[in-house]
């Protein structure tokens, strides 16, 4: 084989190597920045619905307190909360949402409080039914 053709064999394999080393490292780049974008948005998304979730538990568990009520259209939408959560969510997160509704249910069905007792409750009794909530979704979303 002439010299000749071995020098230009070289530069293109020499080229080729190169613009493919290119290539690679920009398609990792590029989809190791799409994963992290699409995890973030992920993190944010629960975080909403789990913000969501507690905003709306806060008021009926508030309204359940001062309220005995039969009727359930109230409650419609932290169940459906709930499933959205049972979709999305670990085992830990539903369990913790399970139990929140079910507190939220059975503050409903027992005698109204009053604002002191009320306050015994939270404060001395350290009573938050939307604690455990907090924590599981918080190690949820650590997890991103």
């Amino acid at each position: 084989m002439d010299g000749a053709y071995i020098s230009a064999f070289a530069a293109l394999a020499g080229t080729a190597i190169g613009g493919l080393a290119s290539f690679t490292t920009s398609w990792v780049t590029q989809h190791a920045q799409t994963k992290a974008q699409r995890r973030a948005a992920e993190r944010d998304s629960r975080a909403a619905m789990f913000g969501r979730f507690l905003d709306e538990a806060a008021k009926l568990y508030s309204d359940a307190l001062q309220t005995n009520r039969d009727d359930v259209t109230g409650l419609i939408g932290i169940y459906a909360l709930t499933n959205r959560i049972r979709l999305l969510s670990t085992p830990e997160v539903v369990e913790a949402a399970d139990t929140v509704v079910r507190v939220i249910v059975d503050t409903y069905l027992a005698p109204n409080i009053s604002l002191h007792e009320m306050r015994t409750n939270w404060v001395e009794n350290h009573v938050d039914p939307l604690r455990d909530f907090s924590e599981a979704c918080r190690k949820e979303l650590q997890q991103f």
